[in-house]
């Protein structure tokens, strides 16, 4: 365990379920999901608390379905289904490193996985163990971003890091404009203001009103998180003014 003091003793992790895809079209790349647990492996010998939301996007996307005339209540269901099987996936990944990990549903799916409660949750998180929250809010309408800002907010996390596929937030996207600016630090109004595509609204002032940072950095980048738990100033910070 290191000495060093760290800037963060409980993180929440956001995972997008893309992130999950690597090289392939649809599913989960065994490559990227083993690497994911090996980068959460050594956060976790620092002796970070580590809690994980994973989106179901590679796999279903509720309210893409919705508009093509499914039901958007059974569309977002069966999205919050999909965060459960990235869930159980993270979760074997990491057990096959020899971390403990918990997948908690908000859903009740006893048979493959324990119901979510705050309490036991905290306690999992206390002895060492990866707490992978699935099913969303389990509630239609809410985003995986807004279920990430609530578990955050429940367990007393120091900050949201939300890994995505660029080095931070830009004013545009920088793949067609070169001239995209690359945000080191955000207010939680600018992004609301400017509607800058960081997370959805609805967990922006989540976070903004329960004074909860978020980092937003790229998962590709290997060795990104370890620096970020370490202290290094990494992708885009959101933060009260």
């Amino acid at each position: 365990m290191n000495s060093q003091p760290l800037p963060y003793r409980r993180i929440l992790l956001k995972l997008s379920g893309e992130a999950l895809l690597g090289q392939e079209d649809y599913g989960i790349d065994p490559a990227v999901l083993a690497r994911i647990a090996r980068e959460i492996k050594d956060v976790l010998a620092l002796g970070v608390q580590v809690g994980v939301v994973i989106g179901g996007g590679n796999i279903f996307r509720g309210a893409g379905l919705a508009q093509g005339g499914m039901d958007r209540v059974t569309g977002d269901q069966m999205g919050m289904l999909a965060t459960v099987i990235n869930s159980l996936a993270l979760q074997d990944a990491l057990e096959r490193l020899g971390i403990y990990a918990r997948v908690m549903s908000a859903l009740q799916i006893n048979e493959i996985c324990e119901d979510y409660i705050r309490r036991r949750a905290v306690r999992h998180l206390e002895k060492g163990r990866v707490a992978v929250f699935a099913a969303g809010t389990g509630n239609p309408f809410f985003t995986t971003d807004t279920a990430a800002a609530l578990r955050a907010i429940e367990i007393g996390a120091d900050v949201l890091v939300k890994a995505t596929k660029v080095d931070g937030v830009y004013s545009a996207d920088p793949v067609t404009n070169p001239d995209a600016k690359r945000y080191d630090l955000l207010s939680f109004d600018k992004v609301i203001t400017d509607k800058l595509n960081v997370m959805d609204t609805t967990a922006i002032v989540m976070c903004r009103d329960n004074d909860l940072p978020i980092r937003i950095f790229n998962l590709t980048e290997e060795g990104a998180l370890m620096r970020l738990m370490r202290g290094a100033d990494v992708g885009t910070l959101v933060a009260a003014d």
